[in-house]
């Protein structure tokens, strides 16, 4: 059983074409969000715990999340986006605020120690490497390496931790999340200006193990490789976080069945009764105040919804199609592939899978397994989940050729990677759910994050429209998602 599922790209580009009908009903709400993901999820909340409870969420897909999302089967749900969350930093108090509110963090010992439910935390074998045709733990390839090779990265990643600490002369660390509060000393922003690749090489970095490893990492993170992003981007991916909130628990990130899903539900008691989803926001005016006309999909009629201030927690893609100020041409988005695959309880063998597999040399980022957690013996079938991110220099093309593919070429493209490590593979497949996501992240090449497109794009309009997405950060992962909403609110409320 193959199937194809995907992001509602049909209804967003009928911004396109902008053929609505005119408004048949009229709705009022001090301070409207458009997005349902991290970012207006997290400004829901802040509205909420500042007791600002008059506020509306709009959503053009049919559930909140964006990618933070998940499926179900049978025998396990699985992650259609982000699938997991590394431990914050000690200085992200809001987050780490979040995660007591979630019962994820269940207190702090006397020493400051954070108490975490390891029930929601990476079990052992955490990842493994399949490399040299065996598998080995951990994903930094180990074994038969030569002398030189482990030299560069004990070298490297001696460079990180320098970098990890690293503050300039107003304490502000080189490489911080938010991005926002990085510094932006000529020195570090140099380093955004330059290819990773490029910088690798003046360091003197060869190792094909290690360029392969750092290549997998950003592709991992950002979508593009060590080829297309900035050197500030491949360094903040090992030195932006800081390891230091906890000491027990060091390598291990917070992950679950769904993914990230989990972490958008404790995000629902903000948006209960406050959310329309299938609605497409296509044009805005600012008078008084923000008149917004959106095309509510299921009753096929346009709704006029008047508010004192907007949030757009919308990616610049979509920003451009509704104004005419906003241009989205230098932000680069990824397209990503998942691939959802359930087999037979015989795969594997004997041998354990570990929640991440990953394949050397592959051009895909290998695959979760979704029953990690499962505490009880898995007796039924498998459920795996891999990752393709398409590293490439025109996202575009790649975005076309994804959406063009049909089951039998997306089955052949994954399974040749999958062979690598498991030849036998194709007799032990049951079904296959390919979901496709063509504006999956925001891509850091350099000039993204410090650089003037997105800083224009954060700008506010009049103090009454104001913008929040992760592709303003430069860098789509869950804790900018969340301080981008976050932040966004207090200054909409200030």
């Amino acid at each position: 059983l193959l199937k194809i599922t995907g992001t509602d790209h049909v209804l967003g580009h009928k911004l396109w074409a902008k053929d609505f009908p005119q408004f048949s009903e009229v709705i009022h709400t001090k301070y409207l969000v458009v997005g349902g993901g991290i970012s207006g999820l997290s400004a829901c909340r802040f509205f909420h715990q500042n007791h600002e409870k008059d506020y509306l969420l709009l959503e053009m897909e049919n559930h909140l999340g964006g990618n933070s999302s998940n499926g179900q089967n049978q025998f396990s749900k699985f992650p259609l986006g982000a699938h997991y969350l590394p431990l914050p930093n000690k200085e992200n108090t809001e987050i780490i605020e979040f995660l007591k509110e979630s019962g994820i963090c269940l207190g702090t010992e006397e020493n400051g120690e954070p108490v975490l439910d390891e029930y929601q935390m990476t079990f052992p074998q955490q990842e493994r490497l399949f490399f040299k045709n065996s598998w080995q733990n951990d994903i930094v390839p180990q074994k038969g390496i030569s002398a030189d090779t482990q030299n560069e990265l004990t070298r490297f990643f001696k460079m990180m931790d320098a970098f990890r600490v690293k503050k300039d002369a107003q304490g502000k660390y080189w490489f911080a999340i938010p991005v926002h509060d990085s510094s932006k000393e000529d020195e570090v922003v140099e380093l955004e200006n330059i290819l990773f690749r490029d910088w690798l090489k003046e360091q003197h970095f060869q190792s094909e193990e290690l360029l392969w490893l750092l290549d997998y990492s950003c592709r991992d993170d950002y979508g593009l490789g060590i080829d297309y992003v900035s050197a500030w981007a491949g360094i903040h991916y090992f030195a932006g976080r800081k390891n230091n909130w906890s000491k027990t628990y060091k390598d291990q990130v917070f992950t679950w069945p769904e993914g990230n899903a989990r972490l958008t539900r404790h995000f629902f008691k903000y948006t209960e009764e406050k959310h329309l989803s299938g609605h497409l926001v296509f044009d805005v005016k600012i008078n008084d105040k923000v008149e917004v006309l959106s095309f509510d999909n299921s009753s096929e009629k346009t709704k006029k919804i008047i508010a004192e201030k907007v949030l757009f927690a919308t990616p610049q893609f979509v920003n451009e199609r509704i104004f005419d100020n906003k241009k989205a041409s230098s932000f680069h988005y990824v397209p990503w592939l998942l691939t959802t695959i359930t087999l037979r309880n015989e795969f594997g063998g004997d041998e354990e899978l570990a929640w991440d597999n990953v394949i050397y040399g592959s051009s895909g980022l290998g695959y979760i397994y979704d029953q990690h957690q499962n505490i009880n013996q898995i007796l039924g079938e498998k459920v795996i989940t891999y990752y393709k991110s398409f590293s490439t220099a025109d996202c575009k093309k790649a975005r076309k050729g994804l959406y063009a593919m049909k089951e039998a070429e997306l089955k052949t493209l994954v399974l040749e990677d999958l062979k690598k490590a498991h030849p036998l593979i194709e007799d032990f497949i049951l079904e296959m759910q390919f979901h496709k996501i063509g504006h999956a992240m925001i891509a850091p090449v350099p000039g993204q994050i410090f650089g003037k497109a997105a800083q224009t794009a954060k700008e506010a309009m009049d103090h009454k429209i104001f913008f929040a997405h992760s592709d303003l950060s430069g860098i789509s992962i869950f804790e900018e998602a969340f301080y981008q909403g976050t932040r966004t609110a207090a200054q909409m409320i200030s």
